[in-house]
């Protein structure tokens, strides 16, 4: 599995709606754990495939931190809510394309979502706390929105400032 590089805030390809997956290839599973093999080393609690650079829809994701755990890895191909909660909840969310920076961000509190699995077959799931969180900000990656979207101008543009000074930085070495 390799390691991918992860675009780093502004890129134009973040803000980009992806393609759907017509079906699951042998590519587009190598894609998918190469993308958990990046969150992990990152690391994260997921990865939407436009962060490593493809602009198709599919997402990873795995919310257990907990070192007693055994990790709970999900790959989704063609990732869709298909009902939210009335209720709300608030994270303190970050991005892996968006190092080092968070923000509150209020989101339903539980979502039913629909994907195709690493098999081709169709499933469905309800989410909350922290996975809700995290499968929605990461469908967001696929329509071309961050987390950043959600905040007041004034604190989304100082994130964006920090994000070229830290490029301009990357790029120098």
């Amino acid at each position: 599995m390799t390691i991918r590089p992860i675009l780093i805030h502004p890129d134009p390809r973040l803000k980009k709606v992806c393609d759907p997956i017509a079906s699951v290839t042998d590519e587009m599973k190598k894609l998918a754990d190469d993308m958990l093999s990046t969150m992990y080393d990152a690391p994260g609690i997921g990865l939407a495939a436009p962060q490593v650079g493809i602009l198709q829809r599919l997402i990873v994701l795995d919310c257990e931190k907990d070192d007693d755990v055994d990790p709970a890895p999900i790959v989704m191909f063609n990732p869709e809510i298909i009902h939210e909660s009335e209720s709300r909840s608030v994270y303190d969310e970050g991005c892996l394309s968006i190092p080092d920076q968070y923000a509150e961000v209020e989101r339903p509190a539980e979502v039913a979502v629909r994907w195709m699995d690493r098999d081709g077959e169709i499933r469905e799931a309800e989410f909350d706390g922290l996975w809700a969180t995290c499968v929605q900000h990461e469908i967001d990656h696929l329509e071309g929105t961050l987390f950043i979207d959600y905040l007041k101008p004034l604190k989304r543009q100082m994130i964006t400032r920090k994000m070229q000074k830290l490029k301009r930085e990357m790029a120098r070495g």
